[in-house]
């Protein structure tokens, strides 16, 4: 059991405070717990930066970036990480050094890394946050109120062959598009990990942006099935609720990580979704990525992706798979959304752009 040095609990004032704490009431803080035991997922923790690795700067709850230097102080949340191009991490402190697994703010200990990667950027755990009932805080606390399914909204999904294949891309130009075309637009991001790139990037392209750390996790990778479907409810629920029409959906990494293959195989994720945009990086992975996914019943109304910026790679795809291809202009296109996606809408809104 690591016990901690004690620390001011002022320490915690001039802390950076991660986005994957962004929904915390940091009033709430009233003490640190020196004890790790029963520390798990979500939880808040205290550490000091002591040596600069890969993640050189911190994605803050205020959603911009900070460069990160010995000394400093950050609030993260404890969790599991699954990144084949980064690193595979386990929310776990056992030692008196941690790691920095996300930038946007998750701390645990790194299993194995991609051998591209440097080595983590490493933490002094300080202390697990408290409150005033001697409770450690996690973000689970701080959660949206959990909401019944929603069966009235569109929702598409958005999936990608693997890391760095285009989904967020995909995702938010979809988003773009469908506002274009007049419907009402929100972004969930409902898998992953913590980090503000994605939900800006709806944000940015005119959408409402929800993502899973709203209900209460830091990441999604080991959580279960059940947990991430109750989130997905409540996020569906919420941006209905908020105004939107039509929710976009993007689902993290690729079709063969554990949370993505369980959704696609039987999930009421999967049985919700009233579209899927697939997103690849080559021809190669559009033909497997579309194999895959009708072997488990699905087919994708287009596909979209890196292939999609190289002509002769989307002529490719198309060739392989049959499947329309698209790229983030075409998917801007008020025509290309009357054309592939209104077809797939349960309810049609009182103004859609002609």
């Amino acid at each position: 059991m690591t016990q901690f040095s004690p620390i001011p609990l002022s320490a915690c004032e001039i802390a950076k405070w991660a986005f994957t704490t962004r929904r915390v009431i940091r009033s709430d803080v009233h003490g640190l717990n020196t004890q790790t035991s029963s520390a798990k997922a979500g939880d808040l923790i205290l550490c000091e930066i002591v040596e600069i690795g890969h993640h050189k700067r911190i994605q803050l709850a205020e959603r911009r970036v900070s460069t990160s230097y010995p000394g400093d102080f950050v609030v993260l949340c404890l969790g599991d990480r699954y990144a084949p191009d980064q690193f595979l991490a386990s929310a776990v402190v056992d030692d008196d050094l941690i790691d920095l697994v996300a930038g946007g703010g998750v701390a645990g200990r790194v299993d194995a890394a991609h051998i591209r990667m440097e080595e983590p950027t490493r933490l002094k755990p300080l202390g697990l946050l408290t409150n005033a009932n001697d409770q450690v805080i996690n973000i689970a606390d701080y959660a949206l109120p959990q909401l019944s399914a929603n069966d009235r909204v569109t929702v598409i999904g958005v999936f990608g062959a693997s890391m760095n294949s285009g989904k967020t891309t995909a995702a938010s130009s979809l988003g773009h598009g469908l506002m274009r075309a007049g419907y009402s637009v929100a972004g969930v991001k409902a898998t992953g990990t913590g980090a503000f790139g994605d939900f800006n990037s709806f944000e940015d392209a005119g959408a409402v942006a929800l993502d899973f750390t709203d209900v209460g996790m830091a990441t999604t990778y080991r959580m279960s099935l059940e947990k991430i479907e109750t989130g997905f409810d409540t996020l569906i629920a919420t941006a209905a609720l908020r105004g939107a029409e039509v929710v976009v959906v993007e689902i993290a990494d690729g079709v063969f990580q554990q949370e993505t293959r369980a959704i696609l195989k039987s999930s009421h994720i999967r049985d919700r979704l009233d579209g899927i945009l697939f997103a690849v990086p080559d021809a190669l992975s559009a033909l497997g990525g579309i194999t895959v996914l009708r072997r488990v019943g699905l087919s994708p109304f287009a596909i979209s992706g890196r292939v999609s910026c190289s002509p002769l790679a989307s002529a490719e795809a198309f060739e392989a798979t049959g499947c329309p291809i698209l790229s983030r202009e075409d998917l801007w296109s008020p025509a290309m959304i009357a054309q592939h996606v209104a077809p797939l809408m349960r309810h049609e809104p009182e103004n859609v752009a002609a």
